[in-house]
């Protein structure tokens, strides 16, 4: 585990990536079966004796993240062939800012191993650092005072990784799933007789977890503010009406109470400056952990 960052649980996600390429069931790579080398048809003309020096090298500038999962990935692809790990040196720390050509982390093993699973560790650590990168440009644009916040709309099978490059690339976890935070939306507002309803019931059953509510208008925003949540989001807004709606929350919002305000839909790059101006506390985004990855290569090594 990254002693910085969390890095999660990326056991089942490294098994489906290494089955996929090498036409597996994820559950065979559990078991020690010196056979599953062979299935690299490539690789397999390879002598076992075969060594390999590569480096992983960034073919464009941009901010690294998942080093160590790609460590994981050869590491657990020789525990699976019963061989010993590839050793891996990373070359930078997670979450570090690299230009174009910069080395990143060198390997070194046998030959069959590095090779049969470079494509699982290189797309890894090249989606990871795609939203790394992302993130980060979204941060630096954001400024200090509004928390750039990411969104449940991440490749699946792929959260809490993409969620980890969003904290790696500086930004801040939304809720991870449907299970650790209440957000009242629309649908779920009308199915529960209204905000102030919504609401309390969420207050009674689920008294830890943050609630937060989606309003499309300022006369939502005040009542989700009177209500109690602990947030309000404010959804597809412009400029003028973001300005008014945060005065309107603050004014809402019970005396002694806090309740943050959050924009999303329609968010661009280029609104951010003016979304912290009207006094927004975060910013929500599908653009981070959807963004493209990042061009990141296996070289071999020069010495």
């Amino acid at each position: 585990m990254s002693a910085l960052f969390g890095l999660p649980d990326t056991t089942l996600v490294i098994a489906a990536a290494l089955a996929e390429d090498l036409g597996l069931a994820p559950e065979s790579l559990a078991r020690h079966e010196p056979g599953v080398l062979d299935r690299d048809v490539t690789g397999s003309l390879l002598p076992d004796s075969a060594r390999l020096a590569g480096v992983l090298r960034a073919r464009q500038a941009g901010v690294v993240c998942g080093l160590p999962v790609a460590q994981r990935t050869w590491s657990a692809l020789a525990s699976a062939a019963g061989v010993e790990d590839p050793d891996c040196f990373p070359l930078v720390a997670e979450g570090t800012a690299v230009a174009a050509g910069e080395a990143l982390m060198e390997v070194d093993g046998r030959a069959r191993v590095v090779l049969a699973g470079e494509r699982s560790a290189l797309d890894l650590v090249s989606v990871l650092s795609g939203i790394a990168t992302a993130t980060a440009l979204w941060v630096k644009n954001a400024g200090p005072g509004l928390a750039v916040v990411d969104t449940r709309k991440t490749l699946p099978g792929l959260r809490a990784l993409s969620k980890y490059a969003v904290v790696v690339g500086g930004g801040t976890n939304h809720r991870i799933g449907l299970f650790d935070m209440v957000l009242l939306k629309d649908n779920h507002i009308t199915a529960a007789g209204g905000i102030t309803a919504a609401v309390r019931r969420a207050r009674e059953r689920h008294p830890t977890l943050t609630v937060e509510v989606e309003a499309d208008s300022l006369a939502q925003a005040a009542e989700a503010a009177r209500a109690g949540a602990d947030m309000v989001l404010l959804d597809n807004m412009d400029d003028a009406t973001l300005a008014l709606a945060v005065a309107t929350v603050r004014e809402a919002t019970p005396k002694g109470g806090r309740c943050l305000t959050e924009a999303s839909g329609g968010i661009t790059l280029e609104r951010l400056a003016r979304i912290a101006a009207a006094g927004v506390d975060r910013v929500s985004t599908s653009a981070i952990t959807l963004a493209g990855p990042l061009d990141i290569g296996l070289d071999e090594s020069a010495g």
